[in-house]
């Protein structure tokens, strides 16, 4: 996954937590805008969430910022 990928990850999974606390999930589509204005970093997204790590569609933030930041 790009670096810049992971930086936003990151970054939108701290503002949850921080708004709505440690227990917040949330899906894939957390990343981006409500439209499909860059699909290809969309399906990059997708792969990793639903093929790679075969996630469900809610996931705690901070699960995933976790996996983010071990690499994964």
């Amino acid at each position: 996954m790009r670096d810049e990928l992971r930086a936003k990850i990151i970054d939108v999974c701290d503002k949850k937590i921080a708004s709505k606390g440690d227990n917040v999930g949330l899906s894939f589509y957390a990343f981006f805008a409500n439209k499909n204005d860059n699909p290809e970093l969309l399906m990059e997204v997708a792969t990793w969430w639903i093929q790679t790590h075969q996630l469900d569609h809610f996931v705690k933030a901070d699960k995933i910022k976790q996996m983010i930041n071990n690499g994964l």
